[in-house]
């Protein structure tokens, strides 16, 4: 019989710009919070000065929220788990969780949009690797179209919590939803993972648009048809096409690909403006996930033999210096067909 949990302790591994929204958000309304930052200066920092202007400019983090380089000290009460760190140290850290002594009914909520490059994993499949004890019942994935800078400063969003477990999902749901943050909860884990991963490549080509000069025209093309990709993908890997439509899918997608915020875009622009993949992410202090998933995106293509163009094109611009508007130019001169979603 399902359990009515009090959810009141909130563990926050990563210190990023996400995990900060995120651990402010749960103090403002009601739980204790603390955060795990694996550097040990930086966590003293941060408790010190309560700030990480290069990230979240506006927040000051409240005295009550502790910062601790201290995993299993950050672990041990918590009765949600957000793990909010870049996909590439994901299985390291998980690594180091599965040592940590954890309440028998402690929920991991992984907050990560990327795929793993070397196994082609997501989040969820790892999380079956390193911690077995944590997946299935206890885990739980959160995406969606939600801006840290914009969660911070408590304008509107609504995101999505996803389960095996529906319970799981109702948890998370009901412990993290306020007047501003609004949850809904899904059980297609495979779909909220893969879209809030996937658009990011998209996100890097709408970029690409704005730096080369291209249209509106152009990126609301797109959009659509780089969804249409991104859902032919998922229904092979066993999501439900419709996911892709939601929060996860065509939401996530819409503000990565037209926020000033989003640091995928970003990635685009500078790219599409004719500077080098290496210039542009040597000049940036956050992650852009989308660079990596666009590696994963091609790798998995080619393993299911799903037709992703667009992926493949970005991957080219990225990773062999063809220009923009001849990867353009390629993905206009295809064989022409009907529009289909999957």
């Amino acid at each position: 019989m399902y359990k009515a949990y009090k959810d009141k302790n909130i563990a926050i591994l990563g210190a990023g710009s996400w995990g900060l929204a995120l651990a402010d958000h749960c103090h403002r309304i009601g739980h204790n919070v603390s955060v795990w930052e694996f550097d040990e200066q930086a966590a003293e920092k941060l408790n010190r000065t309560r700030k990480r202007m290069e990230m979240l400019p506006h927040l000051v983090l409240h005295k009550d929220i502790h910062v601790s380089s201290d995993m299993s000290g950050t672990v041990t009460d918590a009765d949600i788990i957000l793990l909010v760190v870049p996909s590439h140290v994901a299985r390291s850290v998980l690594s180091a969780l599965s040592k940590c002594a954890l309440k028998p009914e402690t929920i991991l909520v992984s907050c990560i949009k990327g795929i793993e490059i070397n196994t082609l994993q997501r989040m969820s499949e790892i999380i079956s690797e390193c911690c077995i004890e944590l997946a299935g019942q206890r885990f739980v994935v959160l995406s969606g179209p939600s801006h840290a800078e914009e969660v911070n400063q408590m304008i509107p969003t609504a995101v999505v919590v996803a389960s095996h477990d529906l319970q799981a999902a109702e948890r998370v749901q009901k412990a993290m939803t306020s007047k501003t943050f609004r949850f809904y909860t899904s059980q297609d884990v495979i779909g909220v993972e893969l879209g809030g991963a996937l658009k990011n490549v998209i996100a890097i080509a709408a970029g690409i648009c704005d730096g080369a000069g291209f249209g509106d025209n152009t990126k609301a093309a797109l959009q659509p048809r780089g969804l249409a990709e991104i859902a032919r993908l998922g229904e092979k890997l066993g999501a439900d096409p419709l996911t892709f439509g939601g929060l996860s899918g065509m939401g996530d997608l819409i503000v990565t690909c037209m926020s000033r915020h989003s640091r995928n875009r970003f990635v685009g622009e500078e790219i599409g403006k004719g500077k080098s993949l290496k210039q542009v992410l040597d000049e940036m202090s956050m992650v852009a996930e989308g660079v990596r998933t666009c590696q994963a995106a091609v790798e998995l293509a080619k393993k299911y033999n799903v037709e992703m163009p667009i992926c493949l094109q970005i991957y080219k611009v990225l990773f062999e210096q063809k220009s923009a508007k001849t990867a353009v130019e390629s993905l206009m001169t295809r064989k022409v067909k009907p529009e289909r979603w999957s």
